[in-house]
């Protein structure tokens, strides 16, 4: 245990992010870097970053009260000192995502009311149901749902993210590139810790993967509500960008030549994917959500 999470020490944290991958960063991005003008210039794909971002928010809010709120539940010394460090990630991603709404012209003392206006309703309720197993302090299927469900959908998110701003917004997707290398450190605690303590409690396995359930029920729908309301968005963005404009390719589909409907698609393909093989990796069944 003690070689394991060494790996996951403060001391490791503190090489590979704030003096790795995040030096000579400004809200996790290079100094200077703005949003570009053709998207702040557009009210239609204004809004709509601002909705995108809004969600980043909701959900590293979530992880950042949870990782939080399972320090003191964590069985061993190891495990509560990464969850430190995870509190304090998750805590800069809702800072700069936050920053990022300020970037889109979002005003200060507006915040709170463009958050609660764009909040999709089933990703407060995805939260809602990890929050209820922090909140009793329950380490084993707070865990799977933070760093297992949550940070696995985070993960892909964000990736879909990169590919498609990499060439079209360098400012957001240098954002996106450390939380990114955040999300996967996270993901490897949960996989690497949680399997031991899986095997050691076989009775709670129905009822974490019941949670494990109920989380991806509100993922996909989260994920159908925000394809929907973007649509327009994204056919209107194909219309008026160059015709050499380079592939934006993720898991096999051009990002910036797929309808709403086909990103939706390889997005959830692709983070029911990971979860399956993340949960049998530490012992746990996949189940499906209800229709």
């Amino acid at each position: 245990m003690a070689d394991f999470l060494s790996g996951y020490s403060i001391q490791s944290w503190l090489q590979s992010c704030p003096q790795g991958y995040l030096e000579n960063t400004d809200f996790g991005h290079p100094a200077g870097e703005k949003e570009p003008e053709e998207l702040l210039d557009n009210e239609t794909f204004r809004e709509d970053a601002i909705r995108t971002t809004v969600q980043l928010v909701v959900g590293e809010r979530a992880a950042l009260a949870a990782s939080s709120g399972l320090i003191n539940a964590a069985p061993d010394v190891g495990s509560k000192m990464f969850l430190a460090t995870q509190t304090l990630d998750e805590a800069r991603h809702v800072e700069i995502f936050t920053q990022r709404l300020l970037d889109l012209g979002v005003k200060k003392d507006e915040l709170e009311s463009v958050i609660n206006t764009y909040a999709n309703a089933n990703l407060v309720k995805f939260a809602e149901v990890l929050l209820e197993k922090v909140d009793k302090q329950d380490f084993i299927a707070g865990v799977v749902g933070q760093n297992i469900v949550l940070e696995g959908m985070a993960f892909s998110v964000f990736e879909m993210m990169h590919a498609t701003n990499e060439a079209a917004n360098p400012k957001f997707a240098h954002t996106l590139t450390g939380t990114i290398a955040d999300e996967r450190r996270h993901v490897g605690f949960g996989e690497n810790r949680i399997g031991s303590l899986i095997k050691e409690n076989p009775k709670r396995k129905p009822e974490i993967q019941k949670m494990q359930q109920e989380m991806t029920y509100h993922m996909l729908a989260t994920f159908a509500d925000s394809f929907k309301a973007n649509s327009d968005v994204v056919e209107q963005a194909q219309d008026q960008a160059s015709p050499d404009i380079k592939p934006a390719v993720y898991h096999g589909v051009d990002l910036n030549r797929a309808d709403a409907t086909e990103m939706e698609a390889v997005l959830a393909d692709t983070v029911l994917g990971e979860f399956k093989t993340r949960l049998g990796r530490i012992g746990l069944e996949y189940l499906s959500p209800a229709a």
